[in-house]
């Protein structure tokens, strides 16, 4: 009687394990699974962290660009209030800035405003 409990026993086991054989197979395809979908996001989000840095650089060089085009249209707007002055009979020069001209040219209003237009 002994000897059937104990070879009943060691099938049971042998059961147990192949079951416990069984779950390791699964596991071990989910892992492979997992490590494959890990890879596969692993390159798309590096994909889209190159997309976006390129966005970001291309949208810097907008902003510069828009910069550069308002400071132009800043530029020739105060040339031209400051012409519109010169011609009112006012200096525009650092010398004699405000002070009404006489009726004669200034050199150096002159010389300044040729330096803006250039």
């Amino acid at each position: 009687m002994m000897d059937r409990n104990f070879l009943d026993t060691i099938i049971e086991f042998e059961k147990q394990l192949e079951s416990t054989q069984l779950q390791f197979r699964a596991l071990k395809e989910f892992v492979a699974i997992m490590i494959e979908e890990r890879q596969a996001l692993q390159e798309e989000n590096n994909h889209l962290r190159q997309r976006l840095d390129e966005i970001h650089e291309k949208e810097a060089m907008d902003e510069k660009i828009r910069e550069n085009r308002l400071n132009k249209a800043d530029i020739g707007e105060g040339y031209d209030n400051l012409a519109r002055l010169y011609q009112e009979g006012y200096h525009v020069c650092h010398v004699h800035f405000g002070s009404p001209r006489k009726e004669e040219d200034c050199l150096f209003c002159l010389s300044f405003l040729n330096k803006q237009n250039v």
